[in-house]
């Protein structure tokens, strides 16, 4: 199936100029805010804190909820559902006190909003903040891990040049996401670091296939030029890398709509991830081929 016909003839490089301060722009904001706001805002998996977990006979209103926690000192938290409506997810600042009796203080809070037997506690945990850190130097050596071997298998099934501008792709889309998160305030746990590493797969798969084709163009090119033959390659892969985009975005908009509070940064990860991986296999890692080539 087309969507577009492999005969098209869109200047891609000429629009270098362009994209490249687009996107310079857009990275430079986004770590912008992150310097402004101090870092990113990391969740209880990297921050440390208690984690508080009930379950309610009825589904309750979140915001009921949080007018219930406000007559305590708990600090900072955040409440969702977790699951089914009946089952509500806090997380809180760490707390000195005893893990029990932080989940009793809690339960006891929101006697007056509702009827106490009708609230149970399911689990109260807590996270350290040494294991946080812990946590979060995994987290970065998992995702350069990720970065080597993708490194070593481009540079062995393609060339040095094509792995280079891949991962320079690849840093692209990691950046304006993590930009968009910071922008928009939004926690940074393990579920988004699970994201950030599909994003990766997601957008190395559209720039391979992209490259896969100038590979084979550059064998038969004539007398095209380099810049030529990279356009006439994303031209006849563009139907497939939209197609492709398009359908896996539907699936992520639903789960970013209806999934629920458990999932939503994770989809909107996602959501932010596709369009941007979609754009740098078109616009960004083939600049550095003519870059590359141009320094020979």
């Amino acid at each position: 199936m087309k969507i577009i016909n492999s005969d098209t003839h869109f200047d891609f490089m000429g629009k270098i100029k362009m994209t490249m301060t687009i996107s310079g722009l857009v990275i430079l904001i986004g770590l912008g805010s992150v310097a402004l706001s101090g870092g990113l805002k990391y969740g209880i998996d990297f921050a440390g804190g208690t984690l508080i977990q009930l379950q309610f006979k009825t589904p309750p209103d979140i915001e009921v909820i949080r007018d219930g926690l406000k007559t305590i000192s708990l600090g900072e938290s955040t409440i969702q559902e977790f699951g089914s409506k009946r089952d509500i997810l806090i997380r809180i600042q760490r707390s000195e006190e005893k893990l029990e009796a932080v989940g009793s203080k809690v339960r006891n809070s929101l006697g007056g909003k509702f009827n106490k037997e009708d609230i149970t506690i399911e689990r109260v945990e807590m996270v350290g903040p040494k294991v946080g850190r812990d946590l979060r130097e995994k987290a970065l050596l998992s995702i350069l891990y990720a970065i080597i071997g993708i490194v070593i298998y481009i540079s062995w099934r393609f060339e040095l040049q094509y792995a280079v501008a891949a991962i320079i792709a690849l840093v692209h889309d990691v950046l304006v996401t993590l930009g968009a998160f910071s922008i928009l305030d939004k926690e940074f746990t393990l579920v988004i670091v699970a994201a950030f590493l599909a994003i990766i797969g997601y957008s190395l798969n559209d720039t391979i296939v992209v490259f896969d084709r100038i590979r084979e163009n550059l064998r038969r090119r004539g007398k095209n030029t380099l810049v030529q033959t990279i356009n006439a390659s994303i031209n006849q892969t563009l139907s497939r890398t939209l197609l492709t985009s398009g359908t896996t975005l539907m699936v992520v908009m639903a789960l970013f709509f209806f999934g629920g509070e458990i999932i939503h940064d994770f989809s909107f990860a996602l959501l932010v991830g596709i369009l941007v991986g979609t754009y740098s296999s078109i616009f960004i890692a083939s600049v550095f081929l003519v870059y590359w080539d141009s320094r020979r």
